[in-house]
């Protein structure tokens, strides 16, 4: 017999041509055709009566022959065959496109299945080209994914020939089998392509998802554990209770948490690889600080890399004002700096003077070194990718990671998304932290609005509005781009107050002179793109107004909607759309919660999870079988079957798991693929 392991080439009827159509659809091993699932099936078991059957869509329809076939030459090489069916409830003209094939079953007197939509236009009940089979066909019949020059009954008979030469291969423990009353990897296979009936389609299915998402898991986990080796940086002491007498306010318990979390992993000989998860405004800086105040104390210095300039300068002011009353020596590294500033910073942090350092991607430089670095952290992990954390960890001797993110997350995915990470999440305000109102308005409200906004700003305060898109001509339609949206307001609604413009394609220093002039108070309302979603925290601003804001995702709305509100000032998010699906739905959603983890769950059932998870930006698989959005139980119940697998066999060195292993392994390098 073959194995899944063989090229697709050399199954009966592929070849070497013919397998170059199925590695379009990923296709390469005989495998990997058995785990190429059905995206539906048509179920001729459910049958309709033809009095019922219009406007239903496609159905199938059990019917006798009343007339014989009869034939119209339209043209050369094209006849239309017609016949007449009837079942107890009616009469059904049938009508077959030049297939003498099928015309030629339907003998009178024979019953059969005709599977097709009824035409709504004609008075009389019709069926134009259905699939025929004779009456005892009834089973559910798989379609596949197609592409060009391979259909989906090429496919399903490619899988058939393969189940006759394969047998598939179980891979789950027989424990896991057992405890979870998992149907046989095998039959689950053959059920899921050619199921005996819909029970079995169940089975077959919450096997293979169980089967998927247990994998995906579990060989997180095992990356995990290969990855993490040893590191000298063991934080004897921890200094925690030292750090929060320094403060001149409390913090919450689910910040104390994370600080305890990361508090332990630094004192293992294992290096922290961990996220903190917090939703704006929910205090992440102070966990950071408190873990570079432990890790200073523990003679070792820490790195803190944030993506913007003017975000770097933020977190150094913060933490400088942490730290004023200690000993603790904090330094700003960004690529704006003189020559001569930076290189006497660099000798500094050579040499051990400074013991905590913040900076943009300046930190990545070659000639940047650090006498003894502990601690490595990341601010907005999304703007960084592995291989810069990786860079600036590498400047260190297996330093610990922190990483931080604002960005919330479905709780459910959270592990999925940063499968190399341990996830403490923030899950609750400071005091005195204002929730933001926000209201949706359609466009004609625009003067009401602009109206609204000068008495925000004549109170003394500052605002935003946002635009989808930069320049004039970008795209079609009613939206206003941000530079047109500029120059109207300055000459007509704002003239008398001071505007200012940011967007994306400005350069670097244009931007950052922009974002300084805001924070300062030199411009009263900022118009801008979503480059403002990360990278402005200015207290003093109390209104943000988001135009066509159909355009954006719940959780960029609700990103947006942080630069507002934190200055402990009442402030108004106003939305702006003429959507009224938007409106009644997600929109309705931002107006109803500020919770950022609840919109993510809320945004995650709505448009399920490609915005969190793309299997492109985070090299994960493609998942074949399981929908995470709807899967949700699933995937807990596997992630704590995988965590105790994984737990009991960190390297799966057990014979009983090598199979398992293999598989994961196989899985492993489609994402390093991807």
């Amino acid at each position: 017999m073959a194995t899944e392991s063989d090229s697709i080439r050399y199954l009966k009827g592929i070849g070497e041509k013919r397998s170059l159509l199925y590695g379009k659809l990923g296709i390469d091993t005989v495998g990997a055709l058995l785990r190429f699932y059905p995206r539906s099936y048509e179920d001729w078991s459910l049958i309709t009566p033809i009095s019922e059957a219009r406007g239903k869509g496609t159905v199938c329809i059990k019917a006798e022959v009343m007339t014989p076939v009869r034939e119209n030459y339209i043209r050369k090489n094209m006849i239309l065959y017609k016949a007449t069916v009837r079942d107890k409830s009616g009469v059904m003209s049938v009508t077959v496109f030049n297939n003498k094939y099928d015309a030629e079953k339907l003998k009178v007197g024979s019953e059969f299945l005709f599977y097709g939509k009824l035409s709504t236009e004609s008075f009389y009940a019709e069926m134009s080209s259905p699939k025929i089979r004779p009456a005892g066909f009834d089973y559910l019949r798989p379609i596949y994914p197609a592409t060009a020059g391979l259909n989906s009954t090429a496919l399903e008979k490619s899988v058939k020939t393969a189940l006759t030469a394969v047998e598939p291969k179980e891979l789950l423990p027989k424990r896991i089998i057992d405890e979870n009353r998992l149907m046989s990897r095998s039959e689950a296979i053959k059920n899921v392509h050619f199921p005996e009936n819909k029970e079995l389609l169940v089975k077959a299915r919450r096997r293979l998802i169980f089967e998927e998402l247990f994998m995906l898991q579990a060989g997180l986990l095992l990356i995990k554990n290969v990855n993490r080796g040893r590191t000298p940086c063991v934080f004897n002491k921890d200094y925690t209770n030292d750090f929060y007498s320094l403060l001149p306010f409390e913090l919450t318990s689910a910040q104390k948490r994370c600080i305890a979390e990361a508090a332990a992993d630094m004192s293992d000989k294992r290096p922290m690889n961990r996220l903190i998860q917090g939703d704006v405004g929910s205090g992440k800086t102070a966990v950071a600080a408190a873990c570079c105040y432990s890790a200073v104390k523990n003679g070792y210095q820490a790195a803190m890399m944030a993506p913007t300039e003017i975000l770097a300068e933020q977190h150094f002011k913060t933490f400088s004002k942490f730290f004023e009353a200690t000993d603790i020596r904090v330094a700003l590294l960004t690529g704006s700096l003189s020559k001569k500033k930076k290189d006497e910073l660099k000798k500094r942090l050579e040499v051990g003077e400074i013991d905590l350092v913040i900076g943009t991607h300046a930190l990545l430089s070659d000639n940047v070194y650090f006498k003894n670095l502990g601690l490595v952290i990341t601010d907005e992990q999304h703007r960084f990718g592995v291989e810069q954390r990786a860079v600036l960890s590498s400047k260190g001797k297996a330093p610990h990671l922190l990483v931080m993110s604002a960005t919330p997350i479905p709780r459910t995915l959270a592990l999925i998304m940063h499968g190399d990470l341990d996830v403490s999440i923030i899950d609750e305000y400071p005091k005195g932290r204002q929730a933001v109102d926000t209201y949706c308005v359609g466009s004609s409200y625009h003067e009401r609005v602009y109206n609204y906004i000068k008495k925000h700003i004549e109170a003394g305060h500052q605002g935003y509005i946002v635009c989808p898109l930069v320049e004039e001509g970008e795209d079609e339609g009613s939206l206003i781009s941000a530079e047109e949206y500029f120059e109207a307001l300055s000459k007509n609604e704002f003239k008398n107050y001071r505007l200012g413009l940011l967007h994306g394609k400005m350069k670097p220093k244009e931007k950052d002179e922009v974002m300084r002039a805001f924070a300062k108070g030199d411009i009263d309302l900022l118009i801008s793109t979503t480059v403002i979603e990360v990278g402005i925290d200015v207290p003093n601003s109390t209104i943000m107004v988001i135009e066509n804001a159909e355009r954006f995702g719940l959780s960029q709305l609700h990103q947006l909607r942080g630069r507002i509100g934190r200055g402990g000032f009442k402030s108004d998010c106003i939305l702006i759309s003429d959507s009224k699906t938007a409106k009644e739905t997600r929109l309705k959603i931002m107006c109803d919660t500020v919770d950022g983890f609840e919109i993510a769950d809320k945004d995650l059932a709505l448009r399920g999870p490609g915005d969190f998870l793309g299997n492109r930006q985070h090299g994960l698989p493609e998942l074949r079988i399981a929908d995470l959005s709807s899967d949700l139980a699933m995937l807990r119940l596997a992630g704590r079957q995988a965590a105790e697998l994984i737990k009991a066999d960190p390297l799966l060195k057990a014979p009983e798991n090598a199979d398992f292993k293999a598989e994961i392994h196989r899985m492993l390098s489609r994402m390093k693929n991807n």
